[in-house]
């Protein structure tokens, strides 16, 4: 026999059905039906999607610098990879300025997390290649303006 599962009576629509909540609260603010929002959890959504904004630039941000350290750095490599490693710059390039397009006051969060990202990206950059971290400087490659700029390139000198 299978027994139903019930719900608890105190369980809000927000925690039933997320999508017919956000429906509901979007129509109830849209028609002035103030009262009847349920603000708790509209607050934490709205906190959430700024807390998300931030996560998804430091990833892209890291993963951006990822690919200029190898592009610089990983000279086995280089010469198969270059042509993808430029592409996902572009496209990481890319989506940051989407993001910053969309909330330009996320400007100076990315000055704020440069330094912490770019450590990040030599410890991934070294785990990728397998290289030791200290084969990748220690010091940013360029200023931020740079690596967000569609254009740059780190320079590299071949050992041909």
């Amino acid at each position: 026999m299978v027994t139903p599962i019930i719900q608890p009576a105190t369980q809000s629509l927000y925690d039933q059905d997320y999508y017919l909540w956000l429906r509901t609260t979007i129509n109830q603010l849209r028609t002035g039906q103030f009262p009847a929002v349920d603000l708790d959890n509209l607050l934490e959504e709205l906190e959430n999607m700024g807390r998300s904004q931030k996560r998804t630039i430091k990833s892209l941000l890291i993963k951006l610098l990822e690919h200029l350290l190898k592009l610089k750095c990983w000279d086995g490599e280089r010469e198969r990879n270059q042509g993808h490693w430029k592409g996902e710059i572009r496209t990481f390039r890319r989506q940051i300025q989407d993001e910053l397009k969309d909330s330009p006051s996320l400007k100076p969060y990315i000055l704020e997390i440069f330094d912490q990202c770019y450590q990040e990206a030599r410890k991934e950059a070294s785990d990728r290649s397998q290289l030791i971290i200290d084969i990748f400087p220690l010091i940013p490659i360029a200023s931020l303006e740079q690596i967000l700029d569609e254009n740059w390139f780190p320079e590299y000198h071949s050992k041909l």
